[in-house]
């Protein structure tokens, strides 16, 4: 299991839907949030993309020296990119992070936004624009010379001449419900991501995705993005969350709906779906709790709970194939403390990092009465995903 971690580039604080708790999202505090994903043992963490985000590509290349082992999951966008120079990003930056780059594809769901930015396609068009980006960028990346005449593109001569670390290229992330989009992604990519969905609705979008892929002759593997707020205890965890939306009123609501309505991205659409605009029954499914897509587009629910049960709910998805978790929880410096002091012992990790004796520096907890080091609690064996 990889667990990856996120860089909210588009804001941070204690409460949603209000200024009140809100924290300045400065390169400082970005740097410290990379630096404990690094040092904690995330496999990495996914940096958004569009308008209402620091640039991706930029932070990610400013944070690459300040850590060591981390990797960034940065996107390339089909219609906002070309993809030679999309390639050409790719590779530099893989070279400079030695083999770090993760890339996620992302297409676009809200087409205010895109026609800011000068695409002006309907959802399917895109998608198909997507489609051909690919072809062209998968080729060059792998360092063949291109010719390629599209519909949307018309590539002459497309090469690359530096070639990144990883082989044959840095691996695609993408996600996408819509049917044209799982098309793509059996197609193209390397994992396929889905939002928080219910079990139910997970292991259905999975084996749609895995038979398609399946019929290009291809294997894929699966991530999904969720929050999680995880506290010693289960009642705990639940007054976390609803202290998190408690600054969250219905004009609120409201604005940020009207917003989403306006999207025709097909996940988009399924996350409203879950909450139906209202705070009545946001628990979806067992411990999984729609309240944050009140107010926040794109992964919008939360695993809540403590740690051995959201640990077993972790292991379900991973049951049905998932096995890259991209996590977040407000503060996101805090949280990443929190989950992997208490998650982490609790699932078959892939990179659990090793607790080396400390000869020099402080151990883990305060020295008790000036003397005495902390006593270290029994840990429970990681469970085994069958």
């Amino acid at each position: 299991m990889q667990l990856l971690w996120f860089l909210p580039t588009h804001g941070d604080g204690r409460y949603l839907g209000t200024a009140t708790g809100g924290r300045a999202v400065s390169f400082s505090y970005l740097r410290q949030i990379a630096q404990a994903v690094d040092h904690l043992g995330y496999t990495g963490a996914l940096l958004p993309t569009g308008r209402s985000c620091e640039d991706a590509w930029v932070m990610a290349s400013s944070l690459v020296t300040h850590t060591q082992k981390m990797r960034f999951l940065v996107a390339i966008r089909p219609g906002l990119m070309s993809p030679g120079v999309a390639a050409r990003m790719a590779a530099t930056f893989d070279r400079i992070s030695c083999g770090r780059l993760l890339i996620n594809v992302v297409t676009g769901g809200d087409p205010v936004e895109l026609a800011g930015d000068g695409l002006h396609l309907s959802h399917d068009d895109r998608y198909k624009l997507t489609d051909e980006f690919l072809t062209v960028w998968r080729q060059i990346a792998s360092g063949e010379v291109v010719n390629f005449q599209g519909d949307y593109l018309n590539i002459l001569g497309g090469k690359q001449l530096f070639h990144p670390i990883q082989k044959p290229y840095p691996p695609l992330w993408f996600g996408g419900s819509s049917a044209i989009a799982q098309d793509i992604a059996a197609k193209h990519v390397d994992v396929y991501l889905t939002w928080g969905e219910p079990p139910d609705q997970v292991a259905e979008k999975i084996a749609s995705v895995r038979k398609l892929a399946e019929a290009q002759g291809r294997k894929l593997r699966f991530g999904i993005r969720l929050h999680v707020i995880v506290r010693e205890t289960e009642s705990e965890a639940w007054d976390a969350a609803n202290e998190l939306i408690r600054y969250v009123d219905e004009e609120a609501i409201a604005t940020a709906q009207k917003t989403y309505a306006r999207m025709d991205s097909e996940g988009q659409r399924r996350m409203s779906q879950l909450h139906n605009s209202t705070r009545e029954a946001l628990e979806i499914s067992p411990n999984l709790w729609a309240g944050i897509g009140l107010v926040r587009g794109g992964a919008g629910t939360a695993l809540v709970g403590d740690p051995d049960t959201v640990a077993a709910r972790m292991l379900e998805y991973a049951d049905l194939g998932i096995d890259a978790f991209i996590l977040s929880g407000y503060p996101h410096l805090e949280e990443a403390y929190r989950v992997a002091e208490l998650l982490f012992p609790r699932l078959p990790l892939e990179n659990l990092p090793a607790v080396e004796q400390q000869q020099v520096l402080s151990p883990f907890g305060e020295i008790v009465g000036n003397q005495d080091f902390p006593k270290q609690p029994k840990q429970k064996p990681a469970a085994t995903v069958d």
